[in-house]
């Protein structure tokens, strides 16, 4: 697929300058990181650096009094609460992180609860609240979900059944009339970091909690290993305070004597043995986790992450492997169906955006499956299955392409919808799936700009092979945990050429060894790019842009590069 190569502006050059001096770097280093607005030497200490004191006041988030007070009051009166989270990875590691914090101090009189996917669907549930009060539950603490639940709130009001609710998507301009509503992004909210995970607004919660009743803090940086996996995993930007949680989270996961039983046992079913980033959080943990609420009951993942022996967590995350295993088959033969179904259809390989519907779809798999064919049809996509009676499903969009927003305008033909702008779900009558479609679309064609159709390769600079060099790396290393906001900084250079030794491997992928001026030469990786092989084999020059990376091999470390992309020079 073509890709839309677009480099980032320079950013001003005596800012530049004075970076590189302070921080004795090269200028192209300074330069990246001035792209990133850090621009002076307490800016890069503080990014280099990641430090807990720098965590913003807990208090300064709208209704967090509120919310402490009403905790308190139930230790005090010893009520019962539950723990409420969505069954994906943020929901389920939020659950775990506050249960687990909050156990000591509520022992028997604490349970938590994760709704099930497809009896009760995303978020707060009738069932869930019945279930609560059947079981003399006076507070329910909602985590990564509930800012929308106006209903579902009134409910449990009724029911006088208190709700705190923690969540981090958009808010309605009308809020649940719960005792505390905890989202930075609430329009009257003075927080001033917007982009926390739902595990993050949890542990904003068990913060002012510990500040007010002046507990250590301590037992719940223990935790932070969970919040680092919810923000990899909810695809959140690493950056402000994001960025110090999942720094300090990734070396509690690193430390072989700190690790969570259930985070190791992932990591040994995952086969992942080198040091743990962000990345191999993402493609590693996330799928595993995410598989026990897509395949039958999240509740195995929050029992994996809470297990406090090494041989209670293996027993429940090789359970969850399978049903990882099961996810995988599921996604291929779907995503494999509709491909097939877009090819055979004139209107839908012409569209602006994709809206696809069958009735026996695994409901499970639905979003991984339009980010597949987002992977082959670059625009914004929705898979819907059925259940329950309804269409139900995820959407998907492409870069600079607010999806919430083209949902938002057919919304007279939906049940309820959600999320973010790049990914949301939706419900809606099934016999309204046409009607929907046709507007999506009309939508979609009226509002995406052309070069949003395509495939963009963000670049940071030029770069010539002769500046990569051990201490160039170094720097670039000390950046992580990359990730959105802050991603691995990707280079260009020109004019290169394969020493010779360019192979195609696993059928798809280029094996290369590549050099610019013949002196300096590095191996190099390219994902998905066999079809460039004939003319890389003869000779011919190209352009690449690229991410440098350690390869450790035999125990062997090198530096290679991972092409994101190859032009040739007409």
């Amino acid at each position: 697929m073509q890709k839309r190569w677009v480099v980032k502006e320079a950013p001003d050059a005596a800012k530049v300058q004075n970076l590189a001096d302070s921080l004795n770097i090269s200028r192209t280093l300074a330069a990246i990181l001035c792209q990133r607005e850090i621009c002076t030497f307490e800016e890069a200490k503080a990014y280099f650096r990641p430090s807990l004191q720098d965590l913003h006041d807990p208090f300064l988030l709208k209704d967090m009094d509120k919310a402490v007070d009403r905790l308190v009051n139930a230790l005090h009166r010893q009520e019962r609460i539950l723990i409420y989270g969505d069954y994906d990875v943020d929901g389920t590691t939020s659950v775990a992180l506050v249960f687990r914090f909050l156990q000591p101090y509520f022992q028997d009189r604490i349970e938590y609860y994760i709704p099930d996917r497809y009896a009760e669907g995303y978020g707060i549930s009738f069932q869930g609240i019945d279930w609560a009060q059947e079981n003399g539950f006076s507070l329910i603490i909602s985590l990564d979900c509930g800012v929308k639940s106006i209903d579902k709130i009134a409910y449990a009001n009724e029911r006088n059944i208190d709700f705190i609710i923690c969540d981090h998507h958009l808010p309605d301009d009308q809020l649940p009339q719960a005792v505390a509503v905890l989202d930075a992004k609430r329009s009257d909210c003075p927080y001033p970091y917007k982009e926390l995970s739902g595990c993050g607004v949890g542990f904003k919660f068990m913060q002012a909690f510990s500040l007010h009743q002046g507990y250590d803090l301590e037992p719940l940086y223990q935790l932070l290993d969970l919040v680092v996996v919810s923000i990899a995993a909810d695809i959140v930007p690493i950056t402000g305070e994001n960025r110090v949680l999942a720094y300090h989270g990734l070396q509690r996961m690193n430390n072989a004597d700190l690790l969570r039983p259930g985070l190791e046992a992932l990591k040994e079913l995952a086969d992942l043995r080198s040091e743990l980033d962000i990345t191999q959080i993402v493609f590693g943990f996330a799928p595993r986790i995410n598989a026990a609420g897509r395949m039958g009951d999240a509740k195995r993942s929050v029992a994996m992450l809470l297990a406090k022996t090494k041989e209670e967590a293996f027993e429940v995350a090789q359970n969850i492997n399978i049903s990882n295993s099961e996810r995988r088959g599921h996604d291929t033969s779907i995503t494999k169906e509709a491909l097939q179904m877009i090819e055979e259809d004139d209107f839908l390989r012409n569209a602006r955006s994709t809206v696809l519907f069958k009735e026996n779809w695994h409901k499970g798999v639905v979003g991984i499956v339009a980010s597949r064919c987002i992977e082959k049809y670059y625009r914004p996509t929705i898979i819907l299955t059925e259940s329950n009676g309804k269409a139900t499903g995820s959407a998907r969009s492409v870069h600079g392409f607010d999806v919430h927003q083209a949902i938002l305008a057919c919304s007279d033909l939906l049940d309820q919808f959600g999320g973010h702008m790049y990914a949301a779900g939706l419900t809606l009558p099934v016999e309204n799936v046409p009607a929907f479609r046709e507007k999506f679309e009309q939508i979609v064609a009226s509002t995406i700009l052309e070069e949003q159709l395509v495939p963009m390769v963000e670049i940071d600079m030029p770069l010539e092979f002769h500046q990569i060099r051990p201490n160039f790396f170094n720097i670039l290393k000390q950046m992580e945990p990359l990730g959105p906001g802050n991603m691995a900084p990707v280079f260009m250079s020109t004019c290169v050429y394969d020493t010779g030794s360019a192979r195609v491997v696993g059928d798809a992928h280029l094996k290369l060894r590549l050099t610019q001026d013949g002196d300096i030469s590095f191996d190099a990786i390219a994902f998905g790019m066999a079809e460039y092989y004939p003319r890389i084999q003869k000779g011919i020059p190209f352009d690449v842009c690229y991410c440098i990376e350690e390869n450790v091999f035999r125990g062997n470390v090198t530096l290679q590069l991972r092409i994101k992309d190859i032009r040739f020079q007409e």
